[in-house]
């Protein structure tokens, strides 16, 4: 995941990760293999947000449209 968002740091990474957990956004599962694997799923209660997300893009796809004229 770290290596897939440029500029984020290990710390707050974490930190977010933990946060979304707490929230009930994602579900952590760690395997005891060596080194440890460590996986993050999305909970069937934060695929309630891809509606909402989609409306988001699709405004924001028409904003800067708008702002472009």
């Amino acid at each position: 995941i770290e290596r897939s968002i440029p500029g984020i740091t290990t710390r707050m990474l974490s930190k977010e990760l933990k946060a979304m957990e707490l929230n009930k956004l994602i579900t952590r599962t760690v395997y005891p293999t060596t080194p440890a694997i460590v996986e993050y799923t999305a909970t069937e209660y934060s695929l309630s947000l891809a509606q909402l997300i989609e409306i988001m893009i699709d405004w924001g796809l028409e904003h800067r449209e708008k702002i472009k004229d």
